[in-house]
């Protein structure tokens, strides 16, 4: 099986000053992607041919991805046209998928893209999205988490006459709402016959993987990431499968 893992971030952030090359909990930031990636690969390496690609409009993230201490890792320049805040997330590994495949003379079974702000994720999370991708066949596979809150029972949105119920029902309890979930963005299974389609992630047969809900935050604000460290600290002193990722870097 061939594997193209896509690492994606753009310079600069609005919301955390250069969030995708700061230091986390004493390493930096990327490099969780990149040790979650080698640790599965040493569990699977005889089964796999992989590449491992890096794609930023940073020279600051190029410069240190390419001296990451644990694989070798392919940088693609992001195109001038998929940097601006418009820009699908799709649209940037469907460029990594075609440039890859030219650069390496190669097609790919999957595309496996791994966010860098989700430095909390596992082996066992990878292993997951990828064993269900093959079983479902599906267009997509991504991860999610059970959503806290849920848009037919305790979530409302503004309207002209006040506040309603994002999808108006008559549930008069969560047990009876229809289970939903939160898209964590940590990981994405593609398939490459999808991605040349041109379509959105959802666009298609799309599956999912449940991950933990406390491992994964929206890194919008600095309070965010200060939250996730501390939640981290927790999580590699407390579970072995999130201390090895740390530990490997």
């Amino acid at each position: 099986m061939r594997i193209l893992f896509t690492i994606c971030g753009r310079a600069g952030s609005k919301g955390i000053k250069n969030k995708n090359i700061r230091s986390f909990v004493g390493k930096p930031l990327p490099y969780y992607s990149v040790s979650a990636i080698d640790l599965f690969l040493k569990k699977t390496e005889t089964e796999i041919d992989y590449d491992i690609v890096v794609n930023t409009d940073s020279m600051e993230l190029m410069e240190m991805m390419e001296k990451n201490p644990l694989r070798k890792v392919e940088i693609i320049k992001r195109k001038p046209e998929l940097c601006d805040d418009v820009t699908g997330k799709i649209e940037v590994i469907r460029d990594c998928f075609f440039q890859m495949k030219n650069r390496m003379g190669k097609g790919y079974d999957m595309v496996v893209d791994l966010d860098i702000t989700s430095p909390l994720r596992t082996v066992d999370d990878i292993e997951k999205l990828i064993k269900k991708h093959l079983e479902t066949n599906a267009d997509v596979t991504t991860s999610v988490t059970i959503a806290r809150r849920n848009p037919y029972f305790n979530q409302v949105k503004k309207t002209e006459h006040g506040f309603k119920r994002v999808v108006e029902s008559d549930f008069t309890s969560r047990q009876q709402a229809p289970e939903v979930f939160d898209m964590n963005a940590s990981l994405y299974a593609y398939s490459p016959e999808y991605l040349m389609t041109g379509k959105g992630v959802l666009d298609g047969y799309c599956e999912c993987i449940e991950m933990k809900d406390t491992g994964v935050l929206d890194l919008d604000y600095e309070d965010d990431f200060a939250l996730m460290e501390v939640i981290a600290g927790y999580l590699f002193e407390t579970d072995e499968s999130y201390r090895e990722v740390k530990c490997n870097i």
